[in-house]
């Protein structure tokens, strides 16, 4: 009755699987007892995902707000555990956060799994089905008028929708959360992380002023839950925002700060965020070989936790900084590769700033043709992401997250 979907992994064929259900259905089990089983399972995803994201992000206090579990999960004993572990359990895991929202379950520990396994759309796994899932969990929320799960949703569907591009939908998810977040029982959760949503979003949209606004909030919210791994990651954040205001010297000194934080903390893959951000602002200064020593530290640890959007955008950076210090063969190389990992993860948004940029490294080689490819196809991407923000922008009114002043 069971057939092997992967060495060590085994399920049942979909019509046994399928006549389970229709069984349990029934009146074969008590409706109580079904729902003690759902529970269970979500204890269980919830408490593993819990623990990879704290072996992660050791220091992050998020796990210190989640909703409490009755059932443990596995004892995972290392990072590179708990990606193997995420990675696999995918599919299972928005599954059962699905199953919670169409099944009467608990919203608050399903909106608080979305949370732990957001590394799923920064690894560039499963974006669809993750935004799929929230979806599901935020419908279900507003239906029964839950506003601390809710928020807590509106914080993963706003992280899912920048990854994949869709900076107007991950604004309007942050604003949201920020409206919700007094009406909580837990509001400092909400207001660090829809916050720094909100600063982040700004820096892509270039509103560098408002950035600045949100990430100097978020600082004292982390701050003040003793959060020393948001700490890092808001002055990570800061520093590209005096980047962006033409302040390259104050942006290494906000991103050093962020990573003596990071190095403080042993075993976290966000260290390579501080020295992704130290790279960006040492370019900007004028140091270009410091730079590339910083973002090859960062590329070699993304890999090695396979975040392949990170690993994509080291990449673009490092080529950039190729080219402005006159190696464009190096900048070719950097810039492929980027290509060929971006494409993967649905990044298709940041495609043209690569494609842009491996232009750039060709003229300086001497092969215009290939470059004037690569422009045409970035001008085609920036077309149809300029057509799909037009067609937001004039969509009839729904009711959809409300407009907040910049926090």
């Amino acid at each position: 009755l069971l057939e092997s979907a992967a060495p060590g992994r085994y399920r049942y064929h979909d019509l046994v699987r399928l006549y389970a259900r229709a069984c349990a259905e029934r009146d074969e089990q008590p409706p109580a007892e079904r729902e003690a089983a759902l529970s269970r399972l979500l204890d269980f995803y919830l408490a593993t995902a819990a623990r990879a994201y704290a072996l992660a992000r050791p220091g992050d206090r998020l796990v210190a707000h989640l909703a409490p579990t009755a059932v443990p999960g596995l004892a995972l004993e290392d990072g590179g555990e708990a990606v193997d572990w995420l990675t696999t359990e995918a599919a299972c895991i928005l599954s059962c956060v699905r199953l919670q929202a169409t099944e009467g379950g608990s919203l608050a520990r399903a909106a608080d799994l979305l949370l732990v396994a957001k590394d799923l759309v920064e690894a560039g796994i499963s974006g669809s089905a993750y935004i799929h899932a929230a979806e599901a969990v935020l419908a279900a929320a507003r239906t029964a008028g839950d506003a601390q799960a809710e928020g807590r949703v509106c914080i993963a569907l706003s992280h899912a929708h920048r990854f994949t591009g869709q900076l107007e939908e991950a604004g309007e998810y942050a604003r949201r959360s920020v409206l919700l977040g007094d009406a909580t029982d837990d509001p400092l959760v909400i207001r660090c992380y829809a916050v720094n949503q909100l600063g982040i979003i700004a820096i892509y949209q270039r509103r560098y002023r408002d950035a600045e606004a949100h990430f100097s909030l978020a600082l004292d919210y982390f701050r003040a839950d003793g959060n020393r791994i948001g700490e890092a990651s808001v002055l990570s954040n800061l520093s590209r925002a005096h980047l962006g205001l033409g302040d390259a010297d104050r942006a290494v000194e906000l991103a050093e700060a962020a990573l003596a934080i990071y190095r403080g903390v042993s075993g976290s893959w966000r260290l390579a965020n501080g020295l992704y951000a130290l790279g960006l602002a040492l370019a900007e200064a004028g140091r270009p070989d410091e730079s590339l020593e910083r973002l090859t530290e960062a590329l070699g640890i993304f890999r090695d936790s396979r975040q392949r959007w990170w690993e994509g955008m080291t990449l673009y950076r490092m080529a950039e900084v190729h080219v402005t210090a006159r190696r464009p063969e190096d900048a070719v190389r950097s810039a492929e590769l980027a290509l060929s990992t971006l494409r993967g993860p649905g990044s298709w948004w940041q495609l043209a700033d690569v494609l842009t940029s491996l232009a750039r490294a060709l003229d300086l080689i001497g092969q215009a043709e290939r470059a004037r490819a690569c422009r045409q196809e970035a001008r085609a991407i920036r077309d149809r992401r300029g057509a799909a923000a037009e067609r937001l922008r004039t969509a009839p009114d729904s009711d959809g997250p409300p407009e907040i002043k910049s926090a």
